[in-house]
């Protein structure tokens, strides 16, 4: 496939005050893209715009990703702005450090919300503008979506639900033309991983991340493979490079699967069949047997 050129395209990333997301902010403001800068903090996120120059190339708009109005009046206020919006980038993530037995409860549902949530939310406000530039979605995972570690139960499953919702939402838009991908990196420096590092539980279970399979990588090393895999519309985006293999292995017949289960125009077909509460019946949606 031909490098999809991001020079004059519209680029929307949530969480993009973070650490992460102020770098890839950068590179791809670098590659040319206007940058619609979608955070929870108003300030910060304002500052971020200013800093890229005149509002014509990039903007900031506020809004939590746990509030689906949110996301779409900024992404739909973005796509206004620039008039296109060609890429989507759902970023935002928050992370935990506590066993099943000790954590509290709305801090799981907190960390799911955002971490799963969130991308499916983003996703959502900005199909219909991604599909009329036959587009590409990105979500933020991990390689915690394939390597589940203890003490941070709802942080891997979350990661791992993205990773699924990535595919499940590439096979329903494949015959718009739109093209859908995740992104594993490994540990790199963060505020999130200073935050790890901090803690006691953190310290002792991942050594301060300095050598072994927990080594991280640098900031700038997962910013290049995530923005150069976004110029290949790749489905599958993996930090560092050497980790792609072990990334595969949970996908290894996913592909075989797509091919031989969904044949010809069964997903379009079942889409507009599809009821929009999600369930044959009323019942079902109010019960949990």
């Amino acid at each position: 496939m031909s490098r999809y050129d991001l020079a004059g395209r519209t680029v929307v990333l949530t969480g993009s005050t973070g650490g992460l997301g102020a770098a890839l902010a950068a590179e791809l403001r670098s590659r040319g893209a206007n940058l619609a800068l979608i955070d929870l903090h108003t300030d910060a996120v304002a500052a971020q715009a200013a800093s890229f120059g005149s509002p014509a190339v990039a903007r900031g708009w506020t809004a939590d990703v746990r509030d689906l109005d949110s996301v779409q009046v900024a992404i739909d206020d973005a796509a206004a702005h620039f008039g296109r919006i060609d890429v989507v980038i759902a970023n935002a993530g928050v992370g935990s450090m506590a066993s099943i037995e000790t954590l509290d409860p709305d801090v799981f549902d907190r960390v799911v919300d955002i971490n799963l949530g969130g991308v499916w939310r983003t996703f959502r406000a900005a199909l219909p503008h991604v599909k009329k530039q036959r587009g590409y979605l990105l979500a933020i995972s991990s390689m915690a979506a394939f390597v589940h570690s203890p003490l941070n139960g709802p942080y891997v499953a979350s990661k791992a639900g993205v990773w699924a919702l990535a595919d499940a939402t590439r096979l329903e838009l494949r015959h718009h033309g739109v093209d859908v991908g995740s992104a594993h990196p490994t540990f790199f420096e963060t505020p999130m991983m200073e935050d790890v590092h901090a803690d006691a539980a953190g310290q002792r279970l991942w050594g301060g991340n300095t050598s072994g399979l927990w080594k991280m990588i640098p900031l700038e090393q997962v910013v290049d493979d995530v923005v150069n895999g976004i110029e290949a519309r790749a489905a599958l985006i993996v930090a560092p490079k050497s980790n792609t293999f072990l990334a595969r292995i949970p996908g290894l017949l996913r592909p075989i699967v797509d091919r031989i289960g969904f044949r010809g125009n069964t997903i379009p077909d079942a889409i507009a069949l599809a009821n929009s509460t999600g369930w044959i019946s009323p019942r079902h949606a109010t019960s949990d047997a």
